[in-house]
């Protein structure tokens, strides 16, 4: 054998120990074999790189580090699914489908586990590994091919010589790190002092999403295939088979998924995953159920970007204990005092969850709530950490009653709890985490979105005594960034250059950027439009206020108190100094949705929530918070809030989907 041909058959060899490794979880060679083959590879195709191919096992791992990722558009939309959360939302679902396709009913369906990690698209063509893409918004996510080829569970060429071998394949997916290594590669950093990760979907993907290729391939990452598409939807006929032909093909799918003839079978299903599920080797929260029939799955459509021929059923949250060692309190932009208990550490649903709010003092006299309690822990929708209550049988004596302190714990002035409300507040408009939060909001991106200026550059402007306030942004220059640790010369010219683009704002986005309590979004839309001009604002009475629609009367008494303290209006003047010239409104905004009021649920894949209410105030059209008797339209994304849609049918709202509010924007 000639030394061409033995690269040949040591490329196809360590291919098929992989597949055995990584897909089959069957090795059937020790570690040092496949090491020395590899090494001997290696060494050949050094000698003769024209007989490198791009599916050999050489090619996994190399590169520069990206400067970027490049945005690409998917052919077919990456979607989302309905979740539910009670066995009967089953059959609901089940009698929708029946409506729209009543031959469906003897339709069977195939179930899956839910897996978390990063949900990514692999393009091949003609049996070869051309592009990996992120989901992104559904429509257009990022290459990470480099760092896909890393992943040994992915193929680089399709295995068998069938007509998959040929034209475009797509296989969709989701990246995983399985538990075991997570905690292993927790351990080792440990060891070494190193940060630790807080669980593995997050480390997945971060892994996916950084732009060095050595790093992914440092780390032990698996790609697990759900989907499979051709330009021919005729040529797949069922989920099922979609499952074998992944198989076939070299991919990792989980062998648990199986078709389903009834809801009875479903809710089988569904026990028994239940408990079921901590033994798998990664983590899940649900489990997902698609209409078998492709054809049928198709026909059925979508709603937003929810395919109706699929759902995905979540678990409850998950619980569990832990001791409250202590509540401190965190002060927010108005000024509002919160407790927060801090946790002896616990992992719940795969993060580890080290605090949680309390909300208010009335809320931890609720729960009687001791510091020293062994409490239960859950995460709200396996997202939010919440104490749920204290095991008082567990007490000793030792625990101890929180206290609401007096005094701000950042500036030492006396707190303060209104008259009929259940949070104390601290009314120093100086106090530096009041003074370095307001400066937050005033850059986000609800209000005036000056690109660079989070938490950490903010406190380290105010730190440096390079500002004050706000106001003081508009004076900064790129000599006095760098100078400090956290810039260097671009990005102190970017931040300058970001500023600078905010110097003329829009008013209805500098009065919610002020930070004015009470006063949202939607409120700033209504005075900027009412008023026209920032000091006819400034200087209205309550009564002028109150009179606005949609502004009662704590509104108003909250925009007079504050244009009333001399601080404010000290800061205004700074801000007409330092050269900002706010914007006034001309004449009142109409448009083709004047007088139509809108309120959406979930979130919408073409625009964030934000753009989407830009875009109706444009049209002359009111964005509200909640659904009210004078809302026009509910607009239902991802993830239908169940409380707004309740609203809506009480008060007779229209409840429409987002393709037909953007065909409303552009009537």
């Amino acid at each position: 054998m000639n030394e061409v041909e033995q690269i040949k058959k040591l490329r196809d060899q360590l291919n098929k120990y992989s597949y055995e490794y990584y897909v089959l979880d069957k090795p059937t060679v020790l570690d040092s074999v496949y090491d020395a083959l590899f090494a001997q590879l290696k060494k050949l195709e050094e000698k003769y790189p024209e007989y490198i191919s791009v599916d050999s096992p050489t090619q996994r791992v190399g590169g520069q580090a990206l400067d970027s990722f490049k945005k690409v558009e998917h052919r077919t939309r990456m979607v989302s699914l309905n979740d539910i959360f009670e066995d009967t939302e089953i059959n609901k679902w089940i009698q929708r489908i029946s409506k729209l396709e009543p031959a469906s009913e003897t339709s069977d369906f195939w179930g899956d586990i839910k897996m978390d990690g990063l949900a990514c698209s692999l393009i091949y063509e003609d049996g070869i590994l051309k592009k990996a893409v992120t989901r992104g918004d559904g429509l257009i996510g990022e290459d990470v091919t480099a760092n896909c080829k890393t992943v040994k569970s992915i193929p680089l060429k399709l295995m068998g010589d069938d007509f998959f071998s040929n034209g475009r394949t797509e296989v969709r997916g989701e990246i995983v790190m399985y538990k075991k290594d997570f905690k292993e590669l927790n351990s080792y950093l440990s060891s070494k002092e190193e940060s630790t990760y807080a669980n593995p979907r997050n480390l997945a993907a971060g892994t996916i999403r950084q732009l060095d290729p050595v790093i992914a391939a440092s780390r032990k990452l698996y790609f697990r295939a759900y989907d499979l598409l051709r330009n021919d939807t005729a040529e797949i006929v069922t989920q099922e088979a979609a499952y074998s032909d992944l198989r076939r093909l070299g991919f990792l799918v989980n062998l648990d998924a199986t078709k389903l003839k009834n809801v009875e079978e479903i809710k089988k299903f569904i026990e028994k995953w239940r408990e079921r599920r901590h033994e798998l080797p990664f983590n899940t929260d649900g489990i997902v159920f698609k209409i078998n029939n492709r054809n049928l799955y198709e026909r059925l459509g979508i709603v937003g970007k929810n395919p109706r021929g699929a759902i995905a059923f979540k678990f409850p949250a998950e619980q569990s204990t832990t001791k409250l060692i202590d509540i401190f309190i965190s002060i927010g932009r108005t000024g509002a005092a919160t407790p927060v208990a801090v946790l002896e550490p616990v992992v719940i649903a795969g993060s580890t969850v080290q605090m949680a709010t309390l909300h208010n003092e009335d809320e931890i006299e609720k729960k009687d709530l001791r510091i020293g309690d062994t409490v239960i822990i859950q995460k709200a929708g396996d997202i939010i950490p919440e104490v749920v209550e204290a095991i008082t049988s567990l007490r000793n004596g030792s625990e101890k009653a929180f206290i609401m302190p007096v005094r701000c714990p950042d500036c030492h002035s006396k707190l303060l709890r209104p008259e009929k409300e259940a949070v104390w507040r601290c009314v120093n408009n100086n106090c530096p985490t009041r003074t370095w939060r307001h400066i937050e909001h005033f850059a986000s991106k609800q209000a005036l979105d000056i690109d660079g200026l989070g938490e950490k550059n903010v406190i380290a402007l105010l730190d440096s005594g390079l500002i004050n306030d706000a106001a003081d942004l508009y004076s900064l220059n790129e000599d006095q960034l760098v100078t400090l640790d956290r810039f260097a010369e671009l990005s102190a010219k970017n931040l300058v250059m970001a500023i600078r683009e905010k110097m003329n704002p829009q008013l209805s986005k500098f009065i919610f950027a002020l930070g004015i309590r009470h006063v949202g979004t939607q409120t700033a839309v209504d005075l900027a439009n009412h008023f026209r001009n920032l000091e006819v604002i400034l200087s209205a009475s309550s009564d002028s206020l109150s009179a606005v629609d949609g502004i009662g009367a704590v509104v108003a008494e909250s925009i007079t108190a504050w244009a009333s303290e001399q601080s404010n209006r000290e800061l205004i003047n700074k801000f007409y100094k330092n050269g900002v010239v706010i914007q006034d409104v001309k004449k009142p905004i109409k448009g083709n949705l004047s007088g139509k009021s809108f309120v959406i649920t979930g979130s919408l894949e073409s625009m964030g929530r934000e753009a989407a209410a830009d875009k109706i105030r444009e049209r002359g059209g009111t964005f509200q918070g909640a659904v009210g008797k004078n809302t026009t339209y509910l607009i239902a994304g991802e993830a239908v809030g169940e409380s707004k849609q309740k609203k809506a049918d009480k008060f007779g709202t229209e409840v429409i989907d987002e393709k037909t509010f953007l065909k409303l924007l552009d009537s």
